[in-house]
């Protein structure tokens, strides 16, 4: 009668542990693991392609400095916004708290916008444009600035699968198992960015 018991009492121990495993399984938990490692590699390449525009923005300065009369506020702005930039304190809990990550790309886009009016105010300065080292800083920066647009989108779509699968059932309850929640992501910071521009002929 024993072995009978001991039998049953391993089997129901086996049941127990296959039920477990089939509900961690079933809830998305190994899915939470797998989305929140895509967003972590997706944001590693988007601080890269950030870094990489502010590693260039110290020579493009100093090649700028060297065209006579080139205006000095446009100057001083790019410099103010890389300098702001460089006091972030930007580590993984960016993309886990929405405001740390709004400061992140509100001065990410402060810095965008003060070289897109360096390089609106260069076209002035045609013996500027003529230099070698402002020319290769010039499709370096561009170059740049198309793979940053591209670890965006990359990012995004990677906070959107996980956010999907923290929200949605029964993948949420693996979510929560983990502390895991909602991710914030990259918005449009031009005002009216969210229309359509109307174009008349």
């Amino acid at each position: 009668m024993s072995a009978i018991s001991n039998v049953l009492s391993r089997f129901r121990a086996l049941l127990l542990l296959a039920l477990v495993a089939g509900s961690v399984s079933g809830c998305g938990y190994n899915e939470v693991i797998t989305q929140d490692e895509g967003v972590k590699a997706a944001w590693a390449e988007v601080q890269n392609q950030y870094q990489r525009r502010a590693d260039l923005v110290p020579n493009l300065v100093k090649t700028v400095k060297g065209a006579a009369n080139f205006e000095q506020e446009t100057l001083q702005k790019v410099v103010e916004a890389r300098a702001k930039v460089g006091q972030m304190n930007v580590d993984a809990s960016v993309i886990d708290n929405a405001e740390k990550f709004k400061a992140f790309q509100a001065a990410q886009g402060e810095l965008s916008s003060a070289l897109s009016r360096l390089m609106v105010v260069a076209e002035r300065y045609p013996e500027l444009k003529a230099t070698e080292a402002f020319r290769d800083l010039q499709v370096q920066l561009e170059g740049t600035e198309n793979r940053i647009a591209v670890a965006r989108n990359r990012y995004i779509e990677a906070v959107s699968a996980y956010n999907q699968v923290v929200l949605k059932f029964p993948t949420s309850i693996g979510a929560k198992i983990r502390g895991m929640s909602v991710r914030p992501t990259f918005e449009a910071t031009t005002k009216g960015a969210d229309k359509a521009p109307e174009v008349e002929f």
